[in-house]
């Protein structure tokens, strides 16, 4: 028998209370409370976006993975659309034969079967790279449910006749070259979530009325077992096989179009909600990782993608040190580390220049910036050199100040004076961007080589009230949301050192928020949301998706940030409508739960 030394690498060891950074999997025995107790990282379900559809559509077929999917079919005329996924972008293939709406699929993306639709028992065999038409359904249905795992081997259930209201409980199995009449549903399913495989099937909800009705098909029979938490019409799921899903989405999408339940072959339970409400998305994948494709409410039909996994690291923030003297709309995007970082200027409400240090445990005053301001741009690596420049005094200005540790130093100034820009890298190579200049909001970028400014490339899309992070120089940023009127932005732009690049959005459109990170690895956290609000949503970017994380304790807009996608700080702010807030949490970006066992 495999020792517990052998399988972790320590022996069970004794500790007066618990141990600062145990093994994962070590077990301990804490002497206070005379236990024997482990640890475990918390991980979470969470979606994140993914690169849009070409062509905006809703109850479409789909079959494949996450990282491997096709979408087809769906409704938006011509309804004959084939797209493939590769885990960042969709790329159009060859049409469908047949233009039918109301579809449903089931395979891999290398071969896939779709069937029935409006007026139709159509059926089509995708190879990868053409569809061909083969032997329709017995029962022409639109809205029905689909499983299956290759264009040989499908099962077709439930659906709705044409012309409607007649949902039924028709099943169907298909063997490769024809469709054979199996046992039906025991109850009437259109409209519904459907997956698995030909042997091991879920169908999950329906429409008409709306039903959180789940069924699971073992190859011979369906059998009745716990509903889903809320019943609604046009929802989706995705499922390797009966005891395992996820389903998303539904209608009003008002009401359930960013509802998300898991199944674990007994039970559904509700989880963290899709960031765009969507009704008959296109689904893909499994209970473990999936892609919600599309669909309606938009208004209109979306050509959003989101992905779901199941085992990311759950962060969370906990309560730092009080600043000072608290007060909005400081520098940013930032300037230092977790445990060595600076708040500078800001509104009390009047123009100040304060600054203080962070240690990791509280603030200290230090001198402050030669001219009072807030709202401008701030860079640097750690507490003791940073960059502060533009924003605003009594009016706009161009002024740019070094701090070395101790005291504020005039350097020159930047070429255009604006206020609520965000700025990244360096003290020697920084990069600032966005901004407002009194009359219009501003997509001019300028790059500071250690002694002056120099214009570059604009934004792609300019706005103001944006954030922004980068590595320690001034080839590398990423510029995250912001507001150009009437429209709160979820707009990423990525810098490469010469041009702005689209990339994928933000999961909560926002204005006056804060970000720590890098372009690779980001967070970006409070803000407003919408009209007179305060956020505290957390996301965090990946390199390519953000997603949605544990929230700020407190909601709040126009803070301070610094630090890491991994070990952040958020500072001070507005609370809205509440005052001023002089309060400061710290990021990780993991954490973990303590658990006792038991000898009894």
């Amino acid at each position: 028998m495999t020792e517990y030394k052998g399988i972790v690498g320590t022996k069970i060891r004794n500790y007066t209370t618990n141990p600062d950074n145990p093994i994962t999997g070590e077990v301990w025995y804490n002497e206070t409370d005379n236990v024997l107790k482990f640890e475990f990282p918390n991980l979470v379900g969470v979606w994140a976006t993914g690169g849009n559809l070409n062509n905006a559509r809703s109850v479409m077929g789909a079959a494949g993975t996450q990282t491997a999917a096709l979408a087809f079919g769906g409704y938006l005329s011509p309804y004959n659309y084939t797209e493939s996924y590769n885990g960042t972008n969709w790329t159009e293939l060859n049409d469908l034969s047949a233009s039918k709406p109301f579809r449903a699929g089931s395979g891999v993306q290398t071969s896939a079967l779709a069937y029935g639709g409006q007026n139709s028992g159509v059926t089509e065999s995708w190879n990868g790279t053409n569809w061909t038409e083969v032997s329709d359904l017995n029962i022409s249905r639109r809205f029905l449910g689909g499983a299956g795992v290759s264009n040989t081997s499908a099962l077709a259930f439930g659906g709705n006749l044409d012309p409607p209201p007649a949902a039924v409980t028709n099943t169907e199995l298909w063997t490769g070259s024809s469709w054979t009449a199996v046992n039906g549903l025991n109850n009437n399913h259109m409209n519904m979530g459907g997956d698995g495989t030909a042997t091991s099937a879920l169908a999950m909800g329906s429409a008409n009325p709306a039903s959180g009705n789940t069924e699971v098909w073992n190859g011979t029979n369906w059998t009745e077992v716990n509903n889903l938490n809320q019943a609604a019409a046009a929802r989706s799921g995705a499922a390797a096989d009966s005891t395992a899903a996820v389903c998303f989405g539904g209608e009003p999408a008002s009401s359930y179009g960013r509802l998300t339940e898991q199944w674990n072959g007994t039970n559904w339970t509700e989880v963290n909600d899709l960031s765009q409400q969507r009704y008959d998305p296109g689904a893909n994948g499994t209970q473990l990782s999936a892609l919600a494709t599309g669909g309606g409410g938009g208004p209109g039909q979306l050509t959003a993608t989101e992905e779901w996994n199941i085992n990311t690291p759950l962060g969370a923030w906990a309560t730092g040190g009080n600043v000072n003297a608290g007060r909005k709309v400081p520098m940013l995007s930032g300037a230092g580390i977790q445990t060595a970082a600076l708040f500078v200027g800001g509104s009390q409400p009047g123009q100040v220049g304060n600054t203080e240090a962070y240690n990791g445990s509280g603030w200290t005053e230090l001198n402050d910036l030669n001219t009072a301001r807030g709202s401008g741009g701030l860079t640097g690596s750690t507490n003791t050199a940073a960059l502060a420049f533009s924003g605003y005094s009594t009016t706009f200005v161009t002024i740019t100040e070094s701090w070395n540790g101790t005291n504020w130093t005039e350097v020159n100034d930047m070429n255009s004076s604006r206020t609520n820009l965000a700025g990244a890298g360096a003290p020697s190579a920084a990069l600032a961007f966005a901004g407002w200049d009194g009359s219009n909001w501003r997509g001019e970028t300028e790059s500071w080589n250690g002694t002056n400014w120099t214009e570059v490339n604009d934004l792609n899309t300019a706005r103001y009230e944006v954030m922004g992070v980068g590595p320690p120089s001034n080839t590398n940023a990423l510029c995250i949301g912001g507001y150009n009127p009437p429209n709160f932005r979820a707009f990423t732009e990525s810098w490469n050192g010469t041009n702005w690049t689209e990339v994928n959005d933000l999961n909560l459109a926002r204005s006056k928020g804060a970000a720590a990170g890098s372009y690779t690895e980001a967070i970006a956290f409070m803000g407003n949301p919408g009209p007179g609000g305060a956020g505290a949503v957390t996301e965090v970017w990946n390199g390519t998706n953000w997603t949605e994380q544990g929230d700020l304790n407190n909601s709040r807009r126009e803070g301070g940030g610094a630090g890491t996608a991994t070990a952040g700080l958020a500072f001070s702010g507005e609370t809205f409508p509440g005052p001023v807030s002089v309060s400061t949490e710290e990021w990780s970006g993991s954490s973990v739960t303590t658990k006792t066992i038991s000898t009894d």
